[in-house]
């Protein structure tokens, strides 16, 4: 029997592993990891904003500008149908 190769991480996960990092993620660290554009790098994180991740920018000095995540979205009681 073929043994299953593991499934390699998705980009949607490694962008949100790198904001859940203590220092955050630049727009070029994102762009290097994921191969994207910077355009689409920036559509992507207004997309995990809707999500309900709370990203927040930060000003460094050498850096640049980061973007981290603060807080996951918490689930929202499914309501009952009526």
């Amino acid at each position: 029997m073929p043994t299953q190769k593991p499934k390699d991480q998705t980009k949607s996960a490694t962008v949100i592993a790198l904001l859940n990092r203590g220092k955050g993620a630049s727009i070029d660290e994102i762009c290097k990891a994921t191969k994207w554009q910077k355009h689409s790098t920036r559509a992507f994180l207004t997309g995990l904003r809707k999500k309900g991740l709370v990203i927040i920018r930060e000003q460094r000095g050498d850096a640049g500008t980061v973007y981290r995540v603060t807080e996951t979205p918490i689930e929202k009681p499914q309501q009952a149908a009526s």
